[in-house]
């Protein structure tokens, strides 16, 4: 660590603490600052523009990080590596919106966005969907990549180290992501079938379970070595703290999106504006699949093989 840029004056640490609080605590003044009356009493102009201001949220940690910290202190940031994993990522939340929108969320207050109706199955999403998730795997992203190279640097593995360039192949096999996968997804299935009287099945929590252990159950064991688990907790950590924050105080009470029963377990959070369990998966979800994805394609690149060669040797 005494070797990177920065880190050796104690006032620059205290400095880039005050900038990632501020990374926070700015966009949730804005978003906070558009509603207009309490949760109890929402309405269609409650909160005018509310979702839209709240992907704030995503986008000033994304312009901090990727525009001032990174470059100030010398972070070398893959461009291949970081646009190929959003290239293969965001797509699987574009495919949540398009196909599956309509029958696992509702959009009740239309006032919160810009009333831009982007498309869908099933009659359209706000836009801000597709912005969600653009922007929610960048800051991601872009979040581990500044700890695990920066922050907390001491831990990472050096991009010139022999264990991202030597390996016989990418896909390996994981069974035990292949077991929780089915276990999670039966256990649910058995719960609301068990606990539930309205018919209906866990599909959302299905989507995410595949989301996230379907890219292990491929790749972890060769992502396991090069993975910074300490950068990865604490995006994950940042992440879901963020979400859900923004979910329990603005989003659900104030309408900007919902969800429909009949696609979800049937275990909701009562002190949390009745946010399904679900809610709570949906990020540390993300995080995980997305460091594999992009730790995966580091190793790919630093081997310098084609791509059909690195994945099966």
């Amino acid at each position: 660590m005494a070797g990177l840029p920065g880190t050796s004056s104690p006032r620059i640490s205290f400095h880039l603490v005050l900038a990632m609080l501020g990374m926070i605590a700015l966009p949730a003044a804005l978003t906070l600052h558009t509603v207009r009356t309490p949760a109890q009493s929402a309405t269609d102009n409650s909160s005018p523009y509310g979702y839209t201001v709240s992907l704030l949220m995503f986008i000033v940690p994304i312009l901090a990080i990727g525009f001032w910290l990174a470059p100030r202190e010398g972070v070398k940031i893959s461009k291949r590596a970081f646009w190929r994993t959003i290239a293969i990522l965001f797509p699987m939340g574009a495919a949540l919106d398009f196909l599956f929108a309509r029958l696992f969320f509702k959009y009740p207050n239309s006032g919160a966005t810009l009333r831009i109706t982007a498309p869908a199955l099933g009659g359209g999403v706000p836009v801000e969907e597709y912005v969600f998730y653009f922007t929610g795997f960048v800051a991601v992203l872009l979040m581990y990549i500044w700890l695990d190279e920066y922050w907390l640097a001491a831990y990472s593995t050096p991009a010139d180290a022999k264990e991202r360039s030597e390996f016989t192949r990418l896909l390996r096999f994981h069974p035990q992501s292949l077991v929780w996968a089915v276990v999670l997804i039966a256990a649910a299935i058995l719960y609301r079938h068990a606990f539930v009287a309205e018919p209906g099945f866990p599909g959302y929590f299905t989507f995410l379970v595949i989301g996230a252990l379907g890219p292990s159950a491929a790749l972890l064991p060769s992502a396991l070595p090069v993975i910074n688990w300490r950068a990865l907790s604490l995006t994950m950590f940042i992440i879901l703290l963020a979400s859900l924050l923004w979910e329990v105080t603005l989003a659900v009470p104030y309408g900007w999106w919902d969800f429909q029963d009949s696609a979800m377990i049937g275990l909701r959070i009562t002190a949390w504006s009745r946010l399904p369990v679900e809610e709570v998966f949906v990020w540390v979800a993300v995080t995980y699949a997305t460091v594999i994805v992009y730790e995966i394609l580091r190793r790919w690149q630093a081997s310098e093989k084609m791509i059909r060669h690195a994945l099966i040797g």
